[in-house]
């Protein structure tokens, strides 16, 4: 594993010398600047940073960064985030019947690709328990039933605080998530089965097959109470023809959708996202 890595994000008022202050600010206490990117939002009178030093020689402690950078964002009337590249959050997946997002990203954290620990995968099916007893993963089988969601989603969200869950990812999970579930647990990327803002809800493919489309996609977003609408981290797209039926539709979108949501949760993981104003810059 390469040297451990600090991540701050900021967003605050733009003014001029931001750079400089957040950059000098870094190099005052020793630090060796890795990676810097800026985003100036000219209509919302927004600046947004993203800055990765090394660790090792930096002049504050690790435990004592996140007051310094919460002292230093209240300098600037912002907002601050920080992360450190050798933490592992702790992600749950949710599941439905359809395995193969959910296959993907086990294989991409068993192999390394994906710096993150899944203690729990749980799903409203049975079917997928062979599959994470495979790659040694623990999986609940939660029902969800119309008359009993409310139950259900309790269920789930002591499941989350028992494994101590950091975020969560919706791998084909083919249910809608309340707004008191988000309410009380907002960290949860979601792939769509089709290139947003087309063809939300269900049924994506076979809409997009009667319309004679050219392109289909997937997209992984953030999770809000409006459906299919929160900001969005990854995009893919392939080509289709009029030879093509549903089937092959469907085929070529499980392609997009594998790649769509590996490339989010990297994004999301290395700190490369920040939300703002209901959208992301995505510093890539």
């Amino acid at each position: 594993m390469s040297e451990a890595t600090v991540i701050l994000q900021m967003i605050c008022p733009d003014r001029s010398g931001l750079v400089s202050e957040l950059a000098g600010w870094v190099a005052a206490n020793g630090g060796s600047i890795r990676h810097a990117d800026h985003h100036t939002d000219a209509g919302a009178g927004l600046f947004l940073s993203r800055i990765e030093w090394q660790l090792q020689g930096f002049g504050i402690p690790r435990e004592a960064l996140p007051a310094a950078a919460k002292a230093l964002a209240e300098r600037l009337n912002g907002q601050a985030q920080l992360h450190f590249s050798d933490s592992l959050p702790r992600v749950a997946i949710f599941a439905s019947k359809q395995s193969h997002c959910l296959q993907d990203v086990l294989w991409r954290v068993q192999s390394g690709e994906l710096p993150m620990q899944v203690p729990l995968v749980i799903a409203n099916h049975p079917d997928l328990e062979s599959l994470c007893r495979s790659f040694e993963v623990p999986f609940v089988h939660v029902p969800v039933l119309p008359e009993r969601k409310q139950e259900a989603e309790g269920v789930m969200l002591d499941l989350l605080a028992d494994h101590r869950i950091e975020l969560a990812v919706l791998a084909k999970y083919m249910q809608v998530l309340s707004g008191s579930f988000l309410a009380r647990f907002p960290e949860v990327i979601n792939i769509h089965h089709s290139f947003l803002p087309a063809f939300k809800g269900a049924q994506p493919y076979h809409r997009a097959w009667d319309r004679g489309v050219k392109l289909i996609g997937a997209t992984a977003h953030y999770v809000t109470e409006d459906l299919d609408d929160g900001p969005i981290i990854e995009q893919t797209t392939v080509h289709v023809s009029h030879r093509d039926e549903v089937d092959d539709l469907i085929r070529k979108g499980r392609d997009t959708e594998r790649l769509a949501l590996s490339r989010a949760l990297r994004l999301h993981l290395r700190r490369q996202v920040m939300v703002y104003r209901g959208r992301t810059a995505v510093f890539a």
